[in-house]
């Protein structure tokens, strides 16, 4: 595992490296979908993490998100080990040269994450995390927050790229949590927001249709820092659903209640 820790942990440095290189440079873009970017930074981190990973370990199978566009991702097909790579996490941020934007790259073995670690190259901040050997920033060893109580909490929350065909029905959960909480941030990079509950400097996170990549290290993260990830419902989490609940455990179940009551309607 020592290895495997080293090689990830390198190709997260790599990727920042070349992310800090060019996020105030020109940018040219493909668009995947209407608001859906891909740049050609997140085609150069990607082919260099996924080199760094193969020449490391060549047996290894890798998921990554652009090589991986065109593949069903909605279930885990069996691996002794699996890279799970977002080269780029914030793309839209990236773009704009707003400084909001990571790495995530996570280790799947036999369908379990067993290891994750995301790189914000702006802030230098490496989150990491291994399977019961807790959760640590920058060797910093990471605690969710204290707050019991969903009013005085601060979240954060995403939308889809199918944001423009269902805007009110997202709308509707920014609402919901609005009248609940002390406030809602919105900045782009799920894997970053993850992290932040991990460390405490958010409380809860919730996002529809997000894919292994974006979730699969910082779920990780948050259930070392002693934070609780779930579906809507409460049901166990997998990296391969539509639904993402991270908290710091103590207002879970309190989110959980405004969801539930927002679909009675």
């Amino acid at each position: 595992m020592k290895k495997i820790k080293q090689t990830l942990i390198g190709a997260l440095k790599e990727s920042g490296r070349i992310i800090k290189t060019n996020i105030n440079k020109s940018k040219r873009v493909h668009y995947k979908g209407e608001i859906d970017l891909l740049t050609v930074t997140d085609k150069q981190v990607e082919k260099r993490v996924t080199h760094l990973v193969k020449k490391s370990f060549p047996t290894h199978e890798v998921l990554a998100e652009e090589a991986s566009e065109k593949k069903d991702t909605a279930l885990c097909i069996p691996a002794e080990y699996k890279w799970i790579i977002d080269p780029l996490d914030g793309t839209t941020n990236f773009y704009h040269s707003f400084p909001h934007v990571c790495t995530s790259i996570a280790i799947e073995r036999n369908c379990t994450v067993i290891m994750g670690g995301v790189y914000d190259p702006l802030r230098d901040e490496l989150f990491f995390a291994e399977r019961g050997k807790g959760a640590f920033c920058n060797k910093k060893r990471l605690r969710v927050s204290g707050m019991t109580k969903l009013n005085t909490s601060l979240l954060a929350t995403g939308f889809p790229y199918d944001r423009r065909k269902h805007a009110d029905f997202y709308l509707s959960f920014l609402k919901a949590f609005m009248m609940h909480c002390h406030g809602i941030r919105r900045v782009g990079a799920a894997a970053l927001d993850f992290c932040y509950v991990a460390c405490g400097r958010l409380d809860g996170f919730w996002e529809f249709k997000l894919h292994p990549w974006d979730v699969a290290a910082g779920a990780l993260i948050v259930e070392e820092a002693g934070g609780q990830v779930t579906d809507f419902g409460g049901k166990p989490f997998t990296i391969y659903g539509t639904e993402t609940l991270a908290t710091n455990g103590k207002i879970h179940r309190e989110m959980i209640r405004v969801i539930m009551q927002l679909q009675k309607h």
